[in-house]
């Protein structure tokens, strides 16, 4: 099986989050989708491909006042070893923004519902510098801006409230977990449409992608018997798929 972007193009093309699921579950992954409130922005006009990248976690949190964080200088500072003092009413949000990578998903968690999480210039930013999309534990703003942009952003809804006084990036790069306990690593492969989002580890994308080929050549063979009026009792027993 093909590795790196072949993975992602692949799952672009050929695959969705059911069948990624389906099999996951047979493997022992079983928490693998995030909550089902985290919603394609505009779900009536969701792109006919699934969005498929790898993972950049960012961990949020919440705050009271535009204070600066001032680190202890070189070494001194969190986020996955940066260092330094940060200058930013936001945290490591704008770092974290712009060491974002080709083919990587900023998702995000840790904060409240309180104010949105994303917005229409970090999806700007994002798209420039080859990023799949955005995933986001809370609301994201300027939906009317992001849609003419058609970057990928999933998110709880839209809601107009600055993070800005109210939450910051505290971490990226780093392990996270949403509140149903889905655990997602750095590099991990997130895959996201109309119908949810899902997780797939990096240890095993390979084998959970060419499973997932195998599951959808047999779905496509059981809605044939479908359609020649086969009892759906009888297929299952033949084929295990349903």
């Amino acid at each position: 099986m093909a590795t790196g972007t072949d993975i992602l193009d692949t799952i672009r093309t050929r695959l969705f989050t059911a069948v990624l699921g389906d099999v996951m579950d047979t493997r022992g992954l079983t928490r693998q989708f995030l909550p089902p409130a985290i919603r394609p922005i505009d779900p009536d006009t969701a792109p006919a491909r699934v969005m498929a990248g790898r993972a950049m976690p960012v961990l949020e949190a919440d705050c009271c006042g535009d204070v600066e964080w001032r680190g202890a200088g070189p070494g001194g500072g969190p986020g996955s070893g940066q260092g330094g003092g940060n200058p930013f009413p936001f945290g490591l949000m704008l770092r974290a923004l712009d060491e974002l990578q080709r083919d990587e998903v900023y998702v995000c968690t840790g904060g409240s519902p309180r104010y949105a999480l994303w917005g229409e210039l970090m999806s700007t930013r994002a798209r420039a510098l080859g990023a799949a999309g955005a995933v986001v534990d809370g609301f994201h703003r300027d939906t009317l801006g992001i849609r003419k942009l058609g970057f990928p952003v999933y998110s709880h809804g839209s809601y107009a409230q600055d993070q800005r006084m109210r939450g910051r990036v505290i971490d990226f790069r780093c392990p996270i977990e949403f509140g149903n306990g889905v655990r997602i690593d750095p590099g991990d492969v997130v895959v996201a449409d109309i119908d949810g989002v899902v997780v797939v580890p990096a240890d095993h994308a390979a084998d959970i992608v060419a499973l997932a080929l195998e599951k959808v050549e047999g779905e496509e063979s059981v809605r044939q018997m479908i359609e020649r009026g086969e009892r759906t009792e009888d297929i299952f027993g033949k084929t295990g798929i349903m």
